[in-house]
């Protein structure tokens, strides 16, 4: 189907090269109230680097490897087509954003040179009512990815002990996953489950607070505990550590508390459109002019 090929070359691109708006404001923000003047040495760098990606080229040199959301309606006609053109559209973006080829084979070595292969971009599936298809792509670089955890804890540890794992995983770390960061935590489920929920909380807007107050409290929390560390940006110092800290869950079994932390490095790329079964577009995160 070339209407959702095409626009998944769009969020490719748009996702390597612009972050969304609310984003780069909070990367502003924490600029202008830095104080510590090597922080503020690499904020300058970040937003230098955010002013000549909007010339076309990725805001970094690791481009990620390809993720996509997608939540399609049960009747949305074109259902079938949706595999294939996404896995189209990441060899087309691979070349003409371009973006770095980062899908290895890890049993036999070999990149396959264009951001696909065995799995690879993983796309998660949810199906739901309605007729329209949204599309997220989430390109995920590797080393903030390399300190994400899943913690199987003890339930007796209740959540002083996940709150400890979330503020010890970002203290362990420290600047390897090129702070300022966002943290996605899920709580509860199963090992797989709950690294999957951390995950997508990546993909909450900063401004979005959890609609139940406990859990909203357990991200301000975190959130304040995490940058009270002063690891700062790249790890060298300021007030700025994280973004945001992102949480939910889902029900646990009585044996277990599975908690998985998910890291994002402040370029938080993602970008986001929705296709109607007419082959409407609307860009959300990365609007076209006049939208």
């Amino acid at each position: 189907m070339q209407v959702i090929q095409d626009t998944a070359v769009r969020l490719l691109k748009m996702a390597a090269t612009k972050l969304p708006d609310d984003i780069e404001e909070a990367l502003r923000a924490a600029y202008e109230r830095e104080t510590d003047p090597t922080a503020k040495t690499q904020f300058s760098a970040i937003l230098e680097n955010i002013e000549i990606a909007r010339t076309g080229v990725p805001m970094c040199q690791d481009t990620g490897i390809i993720i996509f959301y997608v939540k399609v309606g049960s009747k949305f006609p074109f259902m079938d087509e949706i595999k294939a053109a996404l896995e189209k559209a990441t060899r087309i973006a691979t070349e003409s954003v371009p973006l770095r080829p980062n899908a290895v084979n890890p049993i036999v070595g070999g990149n396959s040179g264009d951001n696909t292969g065995v799995k690879i971009p993983w796309i998660n599936w949810e199906i739901v009512l309605g007729d329209s298809l949204e599309v997220i792509v989430f390109p995920k670089g590797g080393g903030s990815e390399n300190v994400c955890i899943v913690g199987m804890l003890k339930p007796g540890v209740g959540l002083t002990g996940v709150k400890k794992l979330v503020v010890d995983n970002a203290m362990n770390y420290m600047g390897k996953a090129c702070a300022p960061n966002i943290i996605g935590v899920g709580i509860g489920g199963g090992a797989d489950i709950a690294i999957k929920i951390a995950k997508q909380q990546l993909l909450r807007p900063l401004n979005d607070k959890h609609p139940e107050p406990e859990v909203a409290q357990i991200e301000e929390e975190l959130m304040e505990a995490i940058n009270s560390t002063g690891i700062g940006p790249m790890g060298l110092g300021g007030k700025t550590t994280v973004l945001g800290v992102k949480v939910d869950y889902a029900m646990r079994h009585p044996a277990s508390l599975p908690v998985g932390v998910a890291v994002q490095c402040w370029a938080a790329r993602h970008s986001k459109a929705i296709i109607t079964k007419d082959l409407k577009i609307t860009y959300v995160t990365h609007p076209l002019e006049g939208e």
